[in-house]
């Protein structure tokens, strides 16, 4: 018997045998079967699948897809999973699911808990999601937070999915800002000890830079000072960046964050390392050739529309040439099977010119994907806000935490596609009401749990209730949409689309609220979940045990918390 699970490929075999079936009995002409082509139809009261195989095979069966799509259905046998299929103009063959299947997914979802609707599409593969990875020169702000919930709402799902994932980032800790970032650093410190030192004209004016030299004379007094007009020490350099990420670090956790390995920059330049296996890889293949005192890879013999600097003329590797080693690194070294960049839109011109790198040094460019997200434009009142209220500058994640709160903040960036520019509302995500997003759908968790209090009180309990007796159109309705959550991890695995997470956790939120309404809409106290038929009341408790698994399942695949009580 199939599960929310298999559903979809269990139609597709009953539909593929029904097909052989036909051109056996001669009712079709001997033609190949295609795939069957199980997809949801747009219209629900067109029922729960279709099939579009008697479109697909018009041409090469040369009948009109109708009576294709008929005789089809005509050799689908009884099943106890589905109702007799309906065929529709122009060639569909609909199915709906029996009511008894419907019931018997209450039951599956409960026992698989937080795993329910888990597939196996990676087939333990493995897959890393590098995110965020800002320059540690400067706190995160708004946008990476956008970056930070959409990498791991990616990692979370494709965990989701049956993949082995690891998260990382990747620390630019080698490098000209770098320097920058050292250069300010060592200027502010001096600052501290009475110096008329000015930062450096490429380097860092924010405040956040005096509170990081206070915390180094704090930790280590004038240890690091040196004589006037003498070079910063370079340990200096050294602690800065650790303080730095470790304040990134703070803020990640924060958001609910947590990497599997913060991967630094420099260890690619170690003697043996990444750096020199990837050149070398480029050198033996020819595409290294020297151009104006520079080394360039000859991307342009692989299709770009031109070459790119790798070493400049005063010797220091590009950005991109640090990039090429760390996907050798990836791919190659450490041997992931699915490689996701979740980048900022202004790296779009990177993205052919790295795949193009990673082909040369022996990857398969078809396994990394690089998600692009837009900018962020945070909104009160109606009005744009732009500069922090506590330091005139940026405005960082830890300030959007502290105003609306991690789930708020991931919910709302995920709630547009990456590659769309978003306005935040700051107003909306606070507000405690069903036209705040986050809250509709938070509630109905916290509504689903009370049912369950509740009846608790009440010495009454989900266990060995008969869901054989859930036969009220809106309590079918519900398990139809937590069947959904299937679709949309497949979704979001396969074409890395997060946003569909928070829609279909609002449809889940509405078809619920939907059930523990109807006896209102209806003035009919029978329709509550808890009445005075004790077995009914136990059946109900089921479905509402069943749809707190799958609303608090997909709150976790978004990184967001599922709260008993609001």
């Amino acid at each position: 018997m199939p599960d929310t699970r298999t559903i979809r490929p269990y139609l597709e075999s009953l539909v593929a045998e029904a097909a052989r079936a036909a051109v056996a009995a001669g009712d079709l002409p001997d033609v190949a079967i295609p795939g069957a082509a199980i997809e949801r139809p747009k219209d629900p009261a067109n029922g729960d699948f279709a099939s579009t195989l008697p479109l697909r095979l018009a041409r090469a069966a040369m009948r009109p897809p109708v009576e294709i799509a008929q005789a089809i259905a005509s050799h689908v046998p009884p099943d106890p999973v589905i109702e007799p299929p309906v065929v529709a103009p122009p060639g569909f063959i609909n199915f709906r699911l029996s009511v008894p299947f419907l019931q018997q997914q209450v039951e599956h979802i409960i026992s698989a808990g937080d795993e329910y609707a888990n597939l196996n599409l990676g087939d333990g593969k493995s897959a890393q999601v590098e995110f965020v990875s800002a320059n540690p020169t400067g706190p995160l702000h708004v946008g990476n937070g956008r970056g930070a919930a959409i990498g791991d709402a990616l990692a979370n799902v494709l965990e989701a999915a049956g993949y082995r994932v690891e998260r990382e980032y990747y620390v630019n800790d080698a490098g000209t800002q770098t320097d920058y970032f050292a250069e300010t650093l060592y200027a502010r410190y001096q600052q501290l000890f009475g110096r008329d030192v000015p930062i450096p004209e490429d380097g860092y004016p924010g405040s956040y830079m005096i509170e990081l030299a206070e915390e180094v004379k704090g930790r280590h007094g004038d240890a690091y000072l040196r004589p006037p007009g003498d070079p910063l020490p370079a340990e200096l350099s050294e602690l800065g960046i650790n303080l730095m990420v470790e304040r990134i670090r703070r803020t990640l956790e924060r958001f609910g964050v947590r990497y599997d390995r913060w991967y630094s920059e420099k260890s690619l330049y170690e003697s043996g390392g990444a750096y020199e296996r990837a050149m070398a890889i480029l050198r033996e293949a020819g595409m290294l050739v020297e151009r104006d005192g520079a080394l360039w890879f000859a991307s342009s013999e692989l299709g770009e529309d031109k070459d790119n600097v790798v070493v400049r003329s005063d010797g220091r590797p590009t950005y991109y040439a640090s990039d090429i080693a760390y996907h050798w690194d990836k791919f190659i070294r450490r041997g992931f099977n699915l490689v996701i960049d979740v980048w900022g839109a202004d790296h779009h011109g990177h993205v052919s010119r790295l795949k193009t790198a990673t082909r040369a040094v022996g990857a398969d460019p078809e396994a990394l994907h690089i998600l692009l997200y837009q900018l962020v434009t945070l909104k009160r009142g109606g009005e744009v806000v732009r500069l922090s209220k506590r330091s005139g500058e940026i405005i960082t994640l830890d300030e959007l935490i502290d105003e609306v709160g991690a789930d708020a903040a991931r919910f709302f960036f995920l709630l547009r596609s990456p590659g769309a520019q978003m306005d935040f509302d700051l107003d909306l995500a606070v507000r405690q009401s069903s036209e705040n997003p986050v809250y509709y759908v938070q509630y109905a968790h916290a509504r689903l749990c009370s049912i369950l209090e509740r009846a608790r009180e009440q010495g009454l309990s989900p266990d060995g209730g008969d869901v054989g007796r859930l036969v009220a159109p809106h309590e079918l309705a519900l398990v139809r949409e937590m069947m959904r959550l299937v679709d949309v991890i497949e979704n979001v695995a396969t074409r890395f689309e997060p946003q569909h997470l928070p829609h279909y956790a609002q449809d889940l939120a509405t078809a619920f609220h939907a059930f523990n309404d109807a006896f209102k809409q209806q003035n009919d106290p029978g329709l509550k979940v808890l009445t005075e038929d004790e077995g009914l009341s136990r059946a109900r408790l089921r479905l509402v045990l069943a749809a707190r698994v799958a609303l608090a399942r997909v709150l976790g695949l978004m990184g967001m918390t599922a709260p008993e009580r609001m």
